[in-house]
């Protein structure tokens, strides 16, 4: 079948295990030889990114954010600074070949009934809409969700704080240099069978009124421990990739209030009866 190779008959294998490293070499009965280090996850723990010292307050972060290029970053809000991770490998399942094959063919045939479109998951673009669309609507996956709009970013940061809170506690939001990574790294669409990779998808908006709105993108990576990952792509390449910014859940009433006025609200953020409730309560209760 392969004219001219030969395969080995054997291989021994070898592993090391140290605090943060499993170390694998190996050597085959033809001699060749190899060598791979695998890093430890350290997705469980507390984030180590150091948030931006120049940028600590709504009013520098909105004065900040108004200079950036259009186009050129994407942006995720989070209710605190807990480790950038799916909502997939937050859970204690890390098999995406079973998430596949299990998850995805029943809530397809569950979803299929209250859907007007009917995916075809063989199709890779309709794949990563429905992907992106059970996503929206709180299934966890592989993706995370991020949006063109620094702004739309900070409502989803300060969507649900409590309206009392103090300068200690914080919100985050990220900024990732898009660009710079889709010119450094090929991007893979697939979560299985692949090498370890960290993936911006943008899907077709099939059945989902939210992603417009929010000018929303995913990343899709089989990754547990993505902050590790990317901070190690950007040791290598000298480059930084992910800034993270640590705002006060104090501020938030003021920010509503602002983003209110910039159109970025529930009922605009969530179309349809859920939204429209929701930023009546904030509306008349907050």
């Amino acid at each position: 079948m392969f004219p001219g190779l030969a395969f080995a008959e054997t291989a021994d294998i070898r592993f090391r295990v140290t605090k943060r490293l499993l170390n694998v070499s190996w050597t085959t009965s033809l001699g060749a030889q190899g060598t791979s280090k695998l890093l430890r996850s350290e997705a469980s723990k507390p984030s180590t990114i150091r948030p931006e010292k120049s940028v600590r307050k709504w009013d520098q972060f909105r004065q900040f954010a108004v200079k950036l290029e259009p186009g050129q970053f994407i942006f995720r809000g989070q209710a605190s600074p807990y480790r950038l991770r799916t909502a997939f490998h937050r859970t204690r399942r890390k098999d995406l070949i079973r998430f596949i094959i299990d998850d995805i063919t029943a809530l397809h045939r569950t979803l299929t009934a209250r859907l007007k479109h009917l995916f075809n998951l063989r199709d890779a673009s309709e794949n990563a809409a429905f992907w992106n669309l059970i996503q929206h609507h709180g299934y966890p996956t592989p993706l995370l969700d991020w949006t063109n709009s620094p702004f739309v970013a900070a409502y989803f940061a300060f969507r649900h704080q409590p309206a009392t809170a103090t300068d200690g506690e914080k919100v985050r939001i990220f900024m990732f240099d898009k660009r710079a990574w889709m010119s450094d790294f090929n991007q893979l669409q697939s979560a299985t069978f692949a090498r370890p990779h960290f993936s911006v998808l943008e899907a077709l908006a099939i059945e989902n009124e939210r992603a417009l709105p929010q000018q929303s993108l995913s990343t899709v990576t089989n990754v547990d421990d993505v902050e590790t990952y990317l901070q190690t792509k950007e040791i290598e390449n000298g480059k930084r990739y992910l800034r993270v910014f640590d705002l006060p859940r104090s501020n938030r009433d003021d920010v509503l209030k602002e983003l209110r006025l910039m159109g970025i609200t529930a009922g605009s953020m969530f179309p349809g009866l859920d939204g429209a409730c929701e930023d009546q309560r904030l509306r008349f209760f907050d």
